[in-house]
């Protein structure tokens, strides 16, 4: 049996997954139309395909991925899944539906369309990442200067953006890693002095935590409502006890930090997805200190 990591970025994440072992079998790192040509009946495909650089929609491949899945390799991650992890608008439709806390969002497609939103405000692109032209608005003079700017980007014609309720910030969130519906790993991610947001692409800070159960508890939810595989979930408090999730990453980026005490984010992640012993974490969060 080959078991193949299908995406075109290596990234230090697919690189450390790619060093282990699943079930004995050492783990490749493929571009999906190699997978396609190399992978056969039984072998199995983790989907780790991205948002593209320009913004606008997914790296080429997820057909092939299909194509792959109908030829009788395991594909974990579909590639529909993947899709609604990525496209925010679909993703704010499958946890709304699935009754998980999210934002409100309103997809906005043409130029000078004004949304009916309440503010503050959150614009960010429809397949957006890193942190990229996410702007906020506090009043609707700044809507309207913010979404002027926004629409002329080249990313916008593909999708739009989506003006989506700010969950007020408190200057950090937490990541969690789900696998196979495991809680495997987690952290707090803390913004840079001045900045609302909390992407380490723009300097946020991680530090290894062991979520709260609800916040556990919300992760796994929305990460069943998803139909990934392996998936991140931010999530950001809502004023005590309560969190919201944000945003859901079908390739997440994560490290060696993630790791809960004692433990290996990545070995913990290959041994979930491989059906093998896990730690639960999650039994273990929600424990009694």
């Amino acid at each position: 049996m080959r078991v193949a990591i299908v995406a075109h970025r290596s990234g230090p994440a697919n690189l450390a997954l790619t060093g282990r072992l699943w079930n004995g079998a050492p783990l490749e790192l493929l571009t999906p139309l190699e997978a396609l040509i190399a992978l056969a009946p039984g072998d199995i495909a983790l989907n780790r395909l991205d948002v593209r650089d320009e913004l606008d929609g997914v790296e080429d491949g997820l057909p092939l991925l299909e194509q792959l899945r109908d030829s009788g390799v395991r594909v974990l991650n579909p590639p529909a899944a993947l899709l609604r992890a990525h496209d925010k608008l679909l993703t704010a439709q499958t946890l709304r539906a699935a009754g998980v806390p999210h934002p409100k969002s309103v997809l906005v497609e043409r130029p000078g369309e004004l949304p009916e939103v309440d503010y503050p405000v959150v614009l960010k692109p429809r397949f957006g990442s890193w942190g990229r032209d996410v702007m906020l608005c506090e009043t609707p003079a700044e809507l309207e200067q913010a979404l002027d700017k926004l629409s002329h980007r080249p990313w916008f014609g593909t999708g739009g953006l989506l003006a989506q309720e700010l969950i007020p910030p408190l200057g950090h969130d937490l990541r969690l890693i789900v696998a196979a519906s495991k809680l495997v790993g987690g952290a707090r991610r803390d913004a840079q002095p001045g900045e609302w947001r909390t992407n380490v692409a723009l300097g946020a800070s991680i530090t290894p935590m062991m979520p709260p159960p609800v916040a556990a508890e919300v992760a796994l939810r929305a990460a069943a409502a998803s139909g990934l595989d392996l998936v991140g979930v931010d999530l950001l408090p809502t004023g005590p006890g309560g969190f919201c999730v944000v945003e859901l990453n079908g390739a997440v980026d994560f490290r060696p930090v993630y790791s809960f005490e004692g433990r290996d984010v990545f070995d913990d992640t290959i041994a979930a997805l491989g059906g093998g012993p896990a730690l639960d974490v999650g039994a273990v969060a929600a424990a009694p200190a």
